[in-house]
């Protein structure tokens, strides 16, 4: 893989591969998909974990920098509205996002969240689409892809703890 450099929404430079520690690379859907921000927010409860582990955390959105800004989250996002890494990385759009019956729960769930408050709501027109499927990438320090997931539908991606056994694979290799 390739070495690159990324600005994130919150001003900081992440180094990818990141020479100290694991990175998990994170494609997401749009900024205040209700998806996402279920998602989200267990990686959110259990991000010490995940810093203990060894993992910096990276999360692409397919949203342009300024509907990013303001969300409090510990780990870098990055805003990607043209695609770029999304394309990069082999990470695509499909009718089937949000078909998938296992979507339809987090879909509820996310949604009623957002209409209680708890979530910033998204932005009425999408440039991205809304139609984009998850992706997950774990990178070790010398830049090999040591394990990675295609969501198959708008909420198939790894768990933490999923994360966290991937992670202590890594370390042993």
């Amino acid at each position: 893989m390739r070495e690159f450099e990324l600005d994130a929404v919150g001003g900081e430079r992440v180094r990818v591969p990141d020479p100290e520690r694991l990175v998990h690379l994170q494609f997401r859907r749009f900024a205040g998909c209700p998806i996402c921000n279920l998602h989200l927010r267990s990686v959110v409860q259990r991000h010490d974990d995940i810093e203990a582990a060894g993992i910096r955390e990276v999360v692409f959105f397919h949203s342009p920098a300024d509907e990013l800004r303001g969300y409090d989250l510990p780990f870098a996002v990055v805003a990607d509205p043209d695609k770029r890494y999304y394309r990069e990385f082999g990470v695509e759009s499909g009718r089937r996002a949000l078909l998938h019956p296992r979507t339809w729960g987090a879909i509820l769930r996310g949604s009623a969240l957002t209409l209680l408050g708890k979530y910033r709501p998204p932005a009425v027109r999408q440039e991205g689409g809304r139609l984009g499927l998850p992706a997950d990438f774990l990178i070790d320090p010398a830049g090999r892809v040591v394990a990675r997931k295609y969501g198959e539908h708008a909420y198939d991606q790894w768990s933490v703890d999923k994360l966290l056994a991937l992670a202590r694979t890594a370390v042993v290799r």
